[in-house]
Order: structure tokens, then C-alpha cells, then sequence
């Protein structure tokens, strides 16, 4: 009993000397274990190998980690956006494709306008017609709301910042409103408190470099028509807005003063024309009467696009210069059939190419999953072989040693093994050094026959 007990003590010291200086490879476990949590760890392995070969096609299964990463918020602005195309059924050769071209938006100059059609009224929203800056590098359109509650409208304008890497078409093909800037520019009063007013916002035109945007807000009620009509001119540089107000108020003086004509007591309203041709940081509008049956023009007016200085040019319109410089994407009949044809054509072959390249792109893709399982499964069975043989040589040391002469004869062992690993590296490296010199002679023999 007694040499028992001290043989268990012997065991129990030299694992707490050895304990803290090499590590065990499965703790105090036997050899049966030891190979039981090997065989698990491979049959995880297969399940890695497994799984990655379901996801190439996914099935839709996925756990909840995967599902809360795939659910996670994507920023909108990198979000790619296709250029629109009618789809084509399978049983039709030709479906009429629109062509589109890119025209001048102020043209004439003040003729933009908002069309509400009846969709506003049940969708409660409608994005209306954009304009262009004249780099192409940013969209303007203004979205128009519906309350329902007292048949009222408001208006924002919004800026998209248009892709670079494409033609100037292909900018506002794609021009998405995912890609718009989250807060407008300007925004209308959103009160919805009175009965049928409305509110909106529509763009007159760039300045000819693209710093500035004319835009007029109208208001009025959708039963007594427009009340007044205001130019506010945007300022990109600035990020500033400016309230040409002031025009309407040199209108009035002018014709009370010298026309004798009080414009308070008449329905009257201007129209903006766009910025000046001769000097951009002016902006043109036109005044109108409506007194009897025939309208009467109040003249042409330029106001400084801050609003400070205002002055009466003309009363004739076409003595005024104005510039045209947005632009607009407009349908331009349809594509002729050749061009569809030809198109499908191409796209047949580029689908069987693909088809191919993708066929050929799985099988080498399965193949280098199998050589990546199959190489860890080999690494795995190397390394669990090592820890046997070192954990059998332990065995073997402890039976015949004991407290630290186990450990110096453990260690010296292990410096040994690894002496020789490295001899036979250096001996491989060597082999492979005159592999490859031998291969540059014969390189170097050949080039000089040449």
C-alpha cells in the first residue's frame, strides 16, 4: 500500500514541476480521449468544408449571427443603382425600348413648372422634374406632400450628387433617390392648418457655373388659383438661401410712384426668368398684371441674386438677355427594332460565356476547397501524431526518472529532435537551391543558342 501511495505522489510531483514549462497536449487525459477530441475536432472540420460548399448557392436556412449580420443597416449613398430597362418576357422577341436625350431645361426661359398629376393625391407624395447642374455632378428635384386633412400641399428640394465614372445620360439615368442628400435645401412652411393652400417649389435654372440655383416658391389656393410667386436664389458655396422679396416691393414703388398705379388692389405676380447673359450675379424676372381680359406687362425687372439692389430694365422681353444653362432628360421615341435584336443577340452569347465561366469558376472552386480541407485534415492528424509520440515519451521518461531528471532528459531529447528537423531543412533548402541553379544554366544555355 505504502509504495503505492508514494508511487502517485512521485507522479503528482512531477506534474507540478513539469506542469508550468511544457505543455500537455489533453491535460492528465489517457490516449483513448486524447483521439476522441481529435476525431471531433475533424468532424468540425467537415462541417466548415461542409457549409462553405451549401453557401456558394445559398438556400436561405441561416443561423441567427449570419441573419443579424445580413439584416445589419447598409449606407444608401454606396448602393449602386442599375440604368432603368423594361424587362423583356421570355415569349416576346421585341419590346420597344425608349430613347432618351438630354435637352436644355429652361427653355424657353421660365417655362418650368411642377405637374401634379392625380397620383399625389393617393400616394400623398410625387417627385417632380430635375434639373441638371451644368458639370453634370448634382440633380435638383423638388418633392411635393399632400395633407389630406386640409387638402394642402408642401414642398422640399433635394440634391443627388450624380456618379462620375459614367456618361452624362447614364449620371441621370441612375440618379436614384437612395443617393439623395438627406436634408433639402429649401423646404416650404408645412403647416396644414388652412384649407386647399399650396406650397411649392420648382427650379428656374443654374447659374452658368453651377454655384447657384434660381428657384420660385408659389403660393395660392387650389380655388382661387396663385397668390404670389417669390425668387430665392441657393448658393452651393455657401450653403446659404437668399429670399428675392425684395423685387416685389420695387414693383410696387415704381408703378405707384410714377404710374400712378396702386398694384396692392390688383393681381399681379412675377415670373423668374433665369440669370442674367451679361452678368450672372443678376436675375431677370418678368412682371404681369392681371386687370381685365388682357394682361399687362409690368416690364422686366434684375434683381442681385442676395436680393439687396433691384432695377427696372425693359418692357420689352426679347431686349433682355437671359441664360440657359440647366439641363433635363427627356423620352425621344423608342429604339428601332435592329438595335434591340442586335443587343439580344450579344447578350446571348455574353450569357453562354458567362455560363461557361462560371461553370469552370465552381469546379475550381470546390476543387481548392477540398485541397484546403484536406491539407488541415492532414496538418491536424500531423500535429495530434507529434503529441502522442512527445506524450508516449513523457510516459516512458516518468516510468524510469523522477522530480527533475525526467525534465533535463525531457528537454534534451526535444533539442535533439530539433537539431535534426533543422538539418533537414537546411538539406532540403540546399537540394532546391541546385535545382534551381541548374534550371538557370539550362535557361541560360538555351537564350544563347537562340
Amino acid at each position: 500500500m505504502i509504495p503505492a501511495l508514494l508511487a502517485i505522489a512521485a507522479a503528482f510531483c512531477a506534474y507540478i514541476q513539469w506542469g508550468d514549462e511544457i505543455h500537455l497536449p489533453h491535460g492528465n487525459v489517457n490516449k483513448k480521449e486524447a483521439k476522441y477530441v481529435h476525431n471531433v475536432k475533424k468532424q468540425e472540420e467537415k462541417q466548415k468544408y461542409e457549409k462553405k460548399i451549401m453557401e456558394r448557392n445559398p438556400s436561405g436556412y441561416m443561423t441567427v449571427e449570419e441573419y443579424e449580420l445580413l439584416s445589419t443597416p447598409k449606407d444608401r449613398m454606396t448602393m449602386e443603382v442599375e440604368v432603368p430597362k423594361i424587362p423583356t418576357p421570355a415569349d416576346m422577341l421585341y419590346v420597344p425600348q425608349p430613347a432618351y436625350q438630354i435637352v436644355k431645361y429652361n427653355n424657353p426661359p421660365g417655362s418650368p413648372e411642377i405637374n401634379i398629376g392625380t397620383a399625389l393625391y393617393k400616394r400623398r407624395q410625387q417627385n417632380a422634374q430635375g434639373i441638371v447642374s451644368p458639370d453634370f455632378t448634382k440633380l435638383v428635384y423638388p418633392s411635393i406632400y399632400y395633407y389630406p386633412n386640409s387638402a394642402s400641399t408642401a414642398c422640399d428640394l433635394f440634391v443627388i450628387n450624380l456618379e462620375e465614372a459614367k456618361s452624362n445620360k447614364d449620371k441621370i439615368l441612375t440618379a436614384n433617390v437612395l443617393h439623395r442628400v438627406s436634408e433639402p435645401i429649401l423646404s416650404t412652411e408645412k403647416s396644414n392648418e388652412n384649407l386647399y393652400i399650396f406650397r411649392t417649389l420648382t427650379p428656374v435654372d443654374f447659374s452658368p457655373n453651377g454655384t447657384r440655383l434660381l428657384v420660385k416658391e408659389k403660393v395660392g389656393h387650389t380655388k382661387d388659383g396663385i397668390w404670389k410667386t417669390t425668387p430665392i436664389v441657393y448658393d452651393f458655396e455657401n450653403n446659404v438661401s437668399y429670399n428675392l422679396i425684395e423685387v416685389r416691393g420695387a414693383i410696387v414703388y415704381y408703378w405707384e410712384r410714377y404710374k400712378s398705379m396702386n398694384l396692392d388692389d390688383k393681381r399681379w405676380d412675377i415670373y423668374p426668368l433665369g440669370f442674367d447673359a451679361e452678368n450672372p450675379d443678376w436675375v431677370v424676372v418678368n412682371a404681369v398684371a392681371y386687370t381685365g381680359s388682357t394682361p399687362i406687362n409690368l416690364g422686366v425687372w434684375k434683381v442681385t441674386y442676395t436680393g439687396e439692389q433691384s432695377r427696372l430694365v425693359s418692357f420689352d422681353n426679347s431686349a433682355v438677355n437671359v441664360s440657359i444653362n440647366g439641363y433635363k432628360l427627356v423620352k425621344a421615341g423608342v429604339e428601332p427594332p435592329s438595335v434591340s435584336e442586335k443587343e439580344a443577340e450579344h447578350l446571348k452569347k455574353v450569357e453562354k460565356e458567362q455560363a461557361k465561366q462560371k461553370k469552370k469558376d465552381d469546379k475550381a472552386e470546390l476543387k481548392e476547397l477540398e485541397k484546403a480541407y484536406k491539407t488541415k485534415l492532414k496538418e491536424m492528424d500531423a500535429e495530434f501524431k507529434e503529441s502522442q509520440k512527445d506524450y508516449n515519451m513523457r510516459q516512458r521518461i516518468n516510468s524510469s526518472t523522477s522530480g527533475n531528471e525526467g525534465l533535463d532528459k525531457y528537454n534534451e531529447i526535444k533539442e535533439q529532435q530539433e537539431a535534426k528537423r533543422q538539418q533537414q531543412l537546411e538539406k532540403q533548402k540546399e537540394k532546391e537551391l541546385k535545382l534551381l541553379e541548374k534550371q538557370r544554366e539550362k535557361d541560360a544555355g538555351v537564350n544563347s543558342e537562340q
